[in-house]
């Protein structure tokens, strides 16, 4: 019977100092910056690019000023409501929203307007191709939009290198090699791979190499290699 792995080292918080910016410096330091008279921001970029680590960051940011942020995403059901206590709102994922979601978007972003309440959106288009209802496009492409690009390799690499070390996982360059060829790179993936790996290496009693990576692959159904193609 395998051994049940005990959490060691928990994932580190989404934050502004865990975030890696790459080519977004830009819109790391305007979202840490932002302030109660801020226009609405509108975040854009594939899946992985760092949308909702930075969304999650502003939340952290704004819970340590004792302040109440509404967060709603792809998977809040309608009825939405701005309460009277939030300072902020955050909408992730748009492109996902069905059509209630985008009425509710919509009636919510009017009234945070009329009440001053700053807000920040995220998806994976720009607000021009969203597929979204016209009124809640423009709404959402009023203030800054600003692209997230996802990290380049050897970035990619390095904060794979600082989170396997944090944890106290030894990822030699052939393990960290064929993560990033055979998979996308997805630091929101990888991380998860990353903490699946953990847990099957304590489980098996056994270091972190290419052979074990594979055969967690196998037992685990569902879980393909895929292209970084795209990602």
């Amino acid at each position: 019977m395998k051994q049940l792995p005990l959490p060691i080292a928990a994932p580190a918080a989404p934050g502004f100092d865990t975030f890696v910016p790459g080519a977004n410096v830009a819109v790391l330091q305007h979202l840490q910056q932002l302030t109660p008279q801020s226009t609405p921001v509108f975040v854009w970029g594939p899946s992985g690019s760092g949308k909702t680590h930075l969304l999650r960051a502003l939340a952290s940011q704004r819970h340590l000023r004792g302040e109440q942020i509404g967060w709603f995403d792809h998977r809040s059901r309608p009825p939405w409501s701005l309460e009277p206590a939030h300072a902020l709102l955050l909408l992730d994922r748009c492109d996902q929203f069905d059509e209630a979601q985008q009425h509710a978007a919509f009636a919510l972003l009017v009234d945070a307007q009329t009440h001053g309440v700053p807000w920040v959106a995220a998806a994976r288009l720009p607000p021009v191709d969203l597929p979204l209802r016209e009124d809640l496009r423009t709404r959402l492409g009023w203030g800054p939009v600003f692209a997230v690009q996802c990290l380049p390799e050897d970035q990619s690499r390095a904060v794979l290198r600082r989170e396997s070390d944090r944890r106290g996982i030894f990822l030699s360059d052939e393990v960290m090699d064929y993560l990033l060829t055979r998979f996308a790179r997805d630091l929101g993936h990888l991380m998860a791979l990353l903490d699946r790996l953990d847990d099957f290496a304590l489980a098996e009693h056994r270091a972190v190499t290419v052979p074990l990576l594979k055969k967690m692959l196998l037992e685990q159904a569902g879980t393909e290699p895929c292209s970084p193609e795209g990602a």
